[in-house]
């Protein structure tokens, strides 16, 4: 089975991708995983809540599991940040919260904003 040529670009992207920029990848597929569910609570639309709710916790726990807590002091904090927001798009998908799933999404724009920041400096 061949790939079509715009996965066979984004599987490409993601295998010559350098840690950091993989690392923002990652955030910026966060953000819109959570901007897409909270406009899906808004729309009522079930399927898309929970596929993107879902999408989004997947990448926290990979986040989460990449994390190595004793290379900084504020790893642990990340960490339960990590948590956290995990367990608040929880609460989000099953009360369908676009409120709950707006906070979590202040909270990650400016880790991802930091992260484009740092990969951007020399």
């Amino acid at each position: 089975m061949s790939l079509s040529p715009r996965s066979r670009y984004l599987s490409d992207s993601v295998s010559t991708a350098s840690p950091g920029r993989l690392l923002t990848m990652l955030y910026d597929r966060l953000c819109l995983d959570l901007v897409r569910a909270e406009q899906a609570v808004h729309e009522d639309d079930r399927p898309t809540i929970g596929a993107s709710t879902r999408h989004a916790m997947d990448i926290l726990f990979e986040l989460r599991a990449s994390l190595d807590v004793d290379s900084w002091d504020g790893a642990a904090g990340l960490a339960s940040l990590y948590d956290y927001v995990i367990g608040e798009l929880v609460q989000a998908q099953l009360k369908l919260d676009a409120n709950r799933v707006n906070a979590c999404r202040r909270l990650i724009e400016p880790l991802r904003d930091a992260w484009h920041e740092a990969l951007a400096t020399p």
